[in-house]
């Protein structure tokens, strides 16, 4: 056995396993699953539609520079305000209706913003399927950092560029569990809590739950928004197929894999998630190429389709096991759905 597995290179596993973890994509989706927490985890909202605050927040940064020459820091406004726009769009219609009729509106209306964006009658400002490729230079010359040089240490070790993205990006997750640690602290998170757990007991005392809970929902969005800010920014482009349906589900997966209602829980679940799907691939990868998987089985090109099968599997387990997730209680798991 032990000659068998020589044949992996495990220290590039876990260098690629480490550096994902922490990189892009585990950024992104702990923003956006920071916003989604905020939206069931406290307030009880079932929002099934994340992913349009993620655009919406990408494509008003990238339309603020491309198309009114913003500079970025009213083009990072705008994609708050083009969030909160969503949000309210969202909210004033269901949010005095039952749980299920809000979760029914918000993933068709994320569906429907993307389809408008990648529509041709979109073309001329949203660039349609080809998207939104000319706004990063005005951020990245705010970068300290030299595009050509290296920076980080072992397998954190990034371009200039890039280590600029993942400097802002976890700069602005801490910033963001602090800010949700600290209203989940405050008069006004007590009652949002207070809403989920009873809503009638809530009216009751004269909360207007109407109101907070459309608060809450544009303060998530406005989170998740940020998230399709970083993204934009580390790829440098705005695709509307990006942001698909599905997507909203990974950030579901990540909420409930930390444990909703807990500050860190979207931080903790992203990182395990992004490395956890990392090291399945790289490792599924090696397996085949040194052919201790057979190609009858298993090819290098359906690993990334197995990577998510063995992920779904290991959430189901989790389910079954532990429902409020690593660091959630079975208390935070409640949801007002009247």
């Amino acid at each position: 056995m032990p000659g068998v597995f020589g044949a992996i290179d495990w220290l590039f596993i876990f260098e690629q396993t480490l550096n994902e973890a922490v990189d892009l994509n585990a950024i992104v989706f702990a923003l956006a699953a920071i916003g989604l927490n905020v939206h069931f985890g406290y307030a009880g909202l079932l929002n099934f539609g994340q992913v349009g605050f993620v655009a919406a927040g990408a494509y008003g940064m990238g339309l603020a520079v491309t198309l009114w020459g913003l500079n970025p820091f009213l083009a990072v406004v705008v994609g708050m305000i083009f969030a909160t726009i969503f949000a309210l769009f969202l909210g004033i219609p269901t949010l005095r209706l039952r749980a299920d009729y809000l979760a029914i509106v918000t993933i068709a209306s994320a569906e429907i913003l993307r389809l408008v964006a990648r529509s041709t009658a979109m073309r001329n400002i949203t660039r349609g399927p080809e998207g939104l490729n000319e706004f990063v230079g005005p951020f990245r010359e705010l970068s300290p950092f030299n595009p050509s040089v290296s920076y980080g240490f072992g397998p954190f070790t990034w371009r200039g560029n890039q280590f600029f993205t993942v400097v802002v990006g976890w700069t602005l997750i801490f910033f963001f569990v602090f800010l949700v640690w600290q209203l989940m602290r405050s008069p006004w998170g007590r009652v949002v809590k207070a809403i989920r757990e009873d809503e009638d007991a809530a009216r009751a005392l004269g909360k207007s739950a109407y109101w907070y809970k459309l608060q809450a929902l544009i303060l998530g969005g406005i989170i998740g928004g940020f998230g399709g800010m970083m993204l934009a920014l580390g790829n440098a482009t705005v695709q509307p197929d990006f942001f698909v349906a599905p997507l909203t589900f990974f950030f579901w997966l990540v909420l409930i894999l930390g444990g909703a209602g807990r500050v860190w829980a979207p931080v903790l679940g992203s990182v395990i998630f992004w490395g956890l799907i990392t090291f399945i691939q790289n490792l599924g990868r090696q397996l085949v190429d040194a052919g201790l998987i057979p190609t009858s089985i298993m090819d290098t090109s359906q690993v990334d389709q197995i990577r998510f099968w063995i992920v779904g599997a290991a959430l189901a387990l989790l389910m079954i096991f532990r429902p409020q997730g690593i660091l959630g209680s079975k208390e935070e798991m409640a949801l007002d759905a009247h």
